[in-house]
């Protein structure tokens, strides 16, 4: 199966593959959630990270992926449910997001009120995985939802609706960064209704993974520098030297596309990672960081095979 190649090139264990297979089998997509299944742009690459994932959704459970910015929370979720078979629903939390959204609220619709259903309750009705994006931000009211949604008991009630039973494919994948100013600490009972998967850090090995899957006709000497500039970055930002800014691994990957649009290397990677900072300080640090591996000079043919 297409959906599952990433999974056994990886070693990913042969009875996890067969359970995702059979999960596949005995779910059908409801027609009124197709469009939304999810297509990722890049396959994760994390034997370990896949197996742990992979058995927890089998087992019926949440999951809650925490870790450092850029280390690929979104793309395992995405992945997830694409190797599942399930349409997605992507909730991104803020502090203005309440029960209304999530539940849904009344809307009046061919002379009578009816529930305008939010993203909770669609995940709930037609067994789609809830991608729950920053969950850390969510307020009280949020939260109420999520303990009710996440409980054991797999159900909610609607306030002035009926009681909705959660579909057995729903499953929910909670994505959360630690380090970020303004970021704050779960409440217990909240965290208890997920397993945790701590993400490590990219490594040399996951990157040429993920490069040699989006640009296969890209130099080794370019891959071998760009991948060097992030390594060198993530590092920075591991001994507190700069922010977590200028880590932006989409911004790496977007500059290897438009690199191939005919712009110069260098110009893609100022604007894919060093002016992701603002600090003039911080801003030289980046910047030096990158001379030390994209040559001013360098032109398409040096990252591109013809």
């Amino acid at each position: 199966m297409q959906e599952l190649s990433f999974l056994e090139e990886q070693g990913v264990s042969p009875c996890l593959i067969k359970g995702v297979e059979e999960f596949r089998k005995s779910y059908e997509i409801p027609d009124e959630a197709a469009h939304r299944l999810a297509v990722p742009s890049i396959p994760f690459y994390g034997k370990d990270i896949l197996e742990m994932a992979i058995a927890a959704l089998l087992a019926g459970e949440n999951l809650l992926l925490t870790g450092p910015k850029a280390t690929g929370k979104n793309i395992l979720a995405e992945n997830l449910a694409c190797a599942f078979g399930r349409p997605v629903y992507n909730v991104s939390f803020h502090v203005n997001t309440n029960s209304g959204d999530l539940i849904g609220t009344d809307t009046f619709a061919d002379n009578e009120v009816k529930l305008r259903k939010g993203s909770i309750y669609q995940c709930a009705e037609y067994g789609c995985f809830g991608i729950l994006d920053v969950i850390y931000m969510a307020n009280n009211d949020a939260v109420s939802v999520l303990h009710a949604t996440l409980d054991y008991r797999r159900s909610i009630d609607v306030p002035g609706y009926e009681k909705i039973d959660l579909h057995p494919a729903a499953r929910f994948i909670g994505t959360m960064n630690y380090g970020y100013a303004g970021t704050k600490e779960l409440n217990e009972a909240l965290v208890s209704r997920f397993l945790v998967i701590d993400m490590p850090p990219q490594t040399e090995e996951t990157l040429r993974f993920i490069f040699g899957r989006m640009f296969p006709n890209a130099t080794e000497k370019a891959v071998e520098q760009f991948i060097g500039v992030f390594l060198d970055l993530q590092l920075k930002c591991m001994n507190s030297e700069i922010s977590t800014k200028a880590l932006d691994l989409r911004g790496l990957l977007a500059a290897m596309k438009i690199v191939d649009s005919g712009l110069s290397p260098w110009q893609a990677i100022r604007m894919g990672i060093v002016n992701k900072t603002f600090d003039v300080f911080e801003k030289e640090i980046v910047e030096d960081v990158v001379r030390t591996r994209i040559p001013a000079d360098w032109t398409r043919e040096d990252v591109y095979e013809a």
